[in-house]
């Protein structure tokens, strides 16, 4: 900070400082002269020595102070002469009062920055406990008898016993330093060399005492029309002091409320959709999932869906079952679906608590919000803010005017005001911030959704930023990011068959699968085989399984949680095929389910080697069906992609579903036999020793070609 910064943040005129600077030695004749780190702390312990030898008989209550000035200048009257103030007096004391507000405001931003700012070294690293030292490369004799506060010559002499000769600034090994070390009852660690433009891919831990409580951060997710907007709104309107409600911008895409004094928070997102896509950015900003249920309707598809992303996500869920207050509510026929979904109620006898609320009426709100408080003290949610902010982006938007306005919520650490970031890539500078209610706030503390605005591109949902202490680093770390993101997908959230074996490596316990299948016999059959895989203590976990044809919505689900699909007699389409591609997410299709298992279980053990793969040559869809006595059923078609070859191995796929598996016994293209037919063309075609193919059925084309 400059002259004029400090001595606001110390509540001291700029000559005073100026002098104070002259008297110490340090070259500052200017205002907009800047100190340094190291002349702020010098500066500082002459003031505090200052204050010591002053020994003032009373210290002034500076809010009282203020009350009193504000009670003042409020009255009309001059209380020296007795006549009214005139209206130009009274604007200019106006005036004066906002300014001092306004730098009152300015002082204790740059007061909390500075203290930040002080500790800058110890905020990116774990902080060193007392027994343990830090093994630097190139440590030296003199080096570690500072560490461990003793005399040289006495390391010296320790390690001439270990046979070894070494003088003061002879550089030792980590070995013997370790045994060193050990004497004198403490523990070495390698010092911990981060890369810091990778800062989502660690986590810093924090001492214990650092910590400090945060509010709960909640998402509702549901089946469409059970209330979720009804009981967002209720919690607002019920949880918000009056007069503030207007206020609340929907663009940050969460709040906070108060419940009983305390916070909780809420991401607004639009479903599971949402969740899931940024869980699979990495992005883990939920702490409680709140599933809402109506009574009147039960346990739907898209509940289902959400009961798996939730489950896949880790977190606790709470049940809020909705409309009880309709007469065909059924509250009991809800808990029984959720029990067969694999949530059990507390009623039951199982871990879920699930509270009946009304959202319309407000009936069991307050109940549901004081049993999450409950759920997160229970789960001691802890952060420290005392560090560079770190955190997540919830939206970002483009306005004419201000450029790029992003929503974030701050998990770790405070953001402030003028604080430089870097998201995502992209770095920038908070020239703005707004909080729920879209009032100006100068910082944000742990589970704070904030607004911002000064970041030079739009960041996508689900993004990870972090503040730092100078612009030029934040641009930096900018542009390493950028290179990196040219020689590789640093968003990679998919998984292979192939990649398994380097997860149980790396120490891995559960292998995640997403299974659909054509019928719930083979789902049950191929589940329970493999339930019974049980390599090293690696299992395998079937995050969800279904019947039917592979959907976007699985892909999605098995991006987010690192899973590999697997399909028995079911087939995607071109569609679902191509998302899974882009997500680096593995489809891999069987007919038999002991293949299903040896593949697993070569791929847990490591000898995972395909001799052949797949390959769809082409598809057709089936428009008419014309039937001949003599050769039976020719089917109509329309090549939809790729070439369709006579002779070629085919299925007949149904609604997603593999009904059976031949060969192309005949093709021909207008009145004549063909070879293959291209892509946009019609065509007439037989299979093999099946005859009952319909309007509509998809028939796919393939070939196995061998894989090195």
């Amino acid at each position: 900070m400059n002259i004029l910064e400090y001595a606001m943040d110390v509540d001291k005129e700029v000559s005073e400082i100026i002098d104070l600077c002259k008297s110490l030695g340090i070259n500052k004749v200017h205002e907009s002269d800047l100190l340094t780190d190291e002349e702020i702390t010098i500066l500082d312990n002459e003031l505090d020595s200052l204050k010591e030898n002053t020994n003032p008989d009373y210290e002034l209550d500076e809010e009282l102070e203020e009350k009193v000035s504000n009670l003042v200048n409020s009255i009309d009257i001059d209380l020296d002469s007795g006549t009214k103030k005139p209206e130009k007096l009274k604007k200019q004391e106006s005036n004066k009062q906002v300014n001092n507000q306004t730098s009152n405001m300015k002082a204790k931003y740059l007061k909390g920055k500075k203290e930040i700012y002080k500790h800058r070294d110890k905020l990116m690293t774990n902080k060193e406990e007392n027994d343990v030292i830090v093994y630097t490369e190139g440590m030296t004799v003199g080096t570690l008898a500072e560490k461990l506060g003793v005399a040289p010559s006495e390391i010296v002499k320790k390690i001439f016993n270990l046979g070894v000769m070494a003088t003061i600034n002879q550089e030792i090994n980590y070995d013997v330093c370790e045994m060193i070390v050990i004497d004198y009852d403490k523990k070495l660690k390698k010092e911990e060399q981060r890369d810091v433009s990778n800062f989502e891919e660690y986590e810093i831990v924090d001492r214990e005492e650092d910590l400090e409580l945060r509010p709960p951060v909640i998402t509702i997710m549901g089946h469409v029309d059970h209330g979720k907007t009804t009981l967002l709104d209720t919690i607002r309107k019920t949880n918000v002091a009056s007069g503030e409600a207007g206020g609340i911008t929907q663009a940050i895409g969460a709040y906070q409320v108060d419940v009983n004094g305390k916070k909780i928070t809420f991401i607004d997102t639009p479903g599971h959709e949402a969740f899931t896509e940024m869980r699979s950015r990495g992005a883990s900003v939920t702490d409680i999932v709140i599933l809402i249920v109506a009574a009147n309707d039960g346990v739907m598809p898209q509940t289902k869906e959400a009961i798996d992303h939730a489950k896949a996500a880790g977190v606790p869920i709470v049940v809020a079952v909705n409309k009880i207050d309709l007469p065909d509510a059924n509250v009991d026929r809800v808990l029984t679906e959720l029990t067969e979904n694999g949530l059990v109620p507390e009623k039951f006898g199982g871990d879920v608590v699930t509270c009946n609320i009304s959202a319309k009426k407000g009936t069991g709100v307050n109940e549901l919000l004081e049993t999450l408080l409950l759920i997160s003290e229970m789960r001691e949610l802890k952060a420290n803010p005392n560090r560079y902010a770190t955190g997540t982006v919830l939206e970002a938007r483009s306005d004419n005017k201000v450029g790029s306005i992003v929503s974030l919520l701050v998990q770790s650490g405070t953001l402030r005001l003028g604080d430089p970031v870097v998201i995502g890539n992209n770095y920038g500078k908070v020239r703005s911030m707004k909080d729920d209610k879209g009032n100006n706030i100068t910082y944000a503390k742990p589970s704070t959704p904030v607004e911002i605005t000064g970041i030079t591109e739009l960041p996508l949902a689900g993004d990870k930023f972090m503040a730092f202490e100078t612009e030029k680093e934040a641009r930096s770390v900018s542009e390493q990011r950028k290179l990196r993101s040219h020689s590789k997908d640093t968003n990679r959230a998919g998984m292979s068959l192939d990649d398994l074996y380097a997860m149980v490596r790396d120490g891995a316990k559960e292998i995640n699968v997403v299974l659909k299948t054509d019928v719930k016999g083979s789902e049950e059959a191929v589940k329970n085989s493999l339930a019974k895989i049980n390599i090293d203590d690696v299992r395998v976990n079937v995050i969800r399984s279904g019947v039917g044809t592979i959907t976007e919505s699985d892909v999605k689900l098995a991006s987010a949680s690192q899973a590999i699909i697997i399909g028995f007699n079911v087939r995607p389409n071109t569609k679902t095929s191509d998302l899974a591609k882009e997500s680096d997410v593995e489809i891999r299709l069987y007919d038999i389910i002991y293949k299903v298992v040896e593949d697993m279980e070569d791929a847990i053990k490591g000898m995972l080697d395909p001799v052949f793969e797949e390959k769809v040559l082409g598809t057709a869809e089936v428009r008419q069906i014309f039937k001949y006595s003599k050769i039976g059923n020719i089917a109509g078609c329309h090549v939809t992609s790729g070439t369709i070859k006579n002779g070629a191995d085919a299925r007949i796929i149904r609604d997603g579903i593999v009904i059976y598996t031949s060969k192309i016994a005949s093709l021909q293209r207008e009145k004549d036999q063909v070879k293959e037919v291209n892509s946009g063309y019609d065509c007439g075609l037989t299979i093999a020793d099946y005859q009952d193919i319909r309007e509509g059925d998809i028939v796919e084309v393939f070939t196995k070609v061998e894989v090195k």
